[in-house]
This record gives C-alpha cells, structure tokens and sequence, in this order.
C-alpha cells in the first residue's frame, strides 16, 4: 500500500495568508468609495431585506451581536444606517439611511470590478472550484464532522 500524502504546512495560516490577499485586492477597489470590505458587506446585509433586529443581523452574517454592535457604530456614526425602536422596548431595528443605499449602489460596482479581477487572476474555472470546496468545508465543520472525506 503506497503511503498517504499528507498536507504540510498549517492549514490555518494558509487560510489567513490567502483571505489577506483577498482582502487587499477587494478593500483596493471597494475603499475608493470610502468603505470597508466588511463595511460594504455588513451595509448590503442590511439594504437587502430592509429593516432588520440585530440579532437576525448577526444570525445571518454568523457574527456575534458584540462584534456586530462594534461594526454598526462607524457606519451608523456616518449616517449610512440608522438604530430604531423595534416591536417592544428592549429590541432595535437596523436600517440603511437612503444614504447608505446609494453608497452600497457605489461599492457594489466596485466590488464587482474587484470580484471580475479575482475571476481573471484565478480563472473562473478555479474560482467556481474554490467556491465549491468552501462550501463543502463549511458544512463538514458546521456539522462537526471532521473526519477523512474521500477527494
């Protein structure tokens, strides 16, 4: 029986070395509309489904609310979103000033020239595989099954 090959190298600092690289090239086009990566992805979490508790909020972007509360306060502070009273007196509603719409409008283009960029550095064909794999990854952890899959 030929010996297995087994990965060399830590997975995790892999990880983070390419998610670095990513990040750069989309905080590049993304920043020149003043905005974070994170804080376009976190003002289009909010304009999609229009007003929204904080805790759905951080459901959906799997974050928790104190990470979350952290990442609202500059873009509340810049008038792109806006804190409500929710239902009753202990929940708030999160929503995106018509400002914050027309900022996403412009970091949309931009992330769509910095996401055109990564289909033409990488191929589309190796991005749609990475995708893919991520996927696949993130459900067999979020599943806690982390034994051997066959490849």
């Amino acid at each position: 029986m030929a010996d297995m090959q087994k990965p060399q190298g830590c997975t995790n600092l892999k990880l983070r070395q390419l998610m670095r690289r990513v990040t750069q090239h989309y905080d590049e086009e993304v920043g020149k509309t003043g905005l974070k990566g994170t804080q376009y992805s976190l003002l289009s979490y909010v304009v999609k489904p229009g007003p929204i508790r904080a805790v759905d909020l951080a459901a959906e972007m799997k974050i928790n609310t104190s990470t979350l509360s952290r990442n609202l306060q500059p873009l509340v502070a810049s008038g792109l979103l806006a804190i409500s009273p929710g239902a009753d007196a202990r929940s708030r509603l999160i929503n995106a000033t018509v400002q914050g719409q027309r900022k996403r409008i412009e970091a949309q283009r931009k992330w769509k020239v910095a996401q055109e960029g990564i289909n033409q550095t990488l191929g589309v064909q190796r991005v749609l595989a990475l995708h893919a794999l991520i996927d696949e990854a993130m459900e067999l952890l979020s599943s806690g099954e982390q034994g051997q899959v066959d490849a």
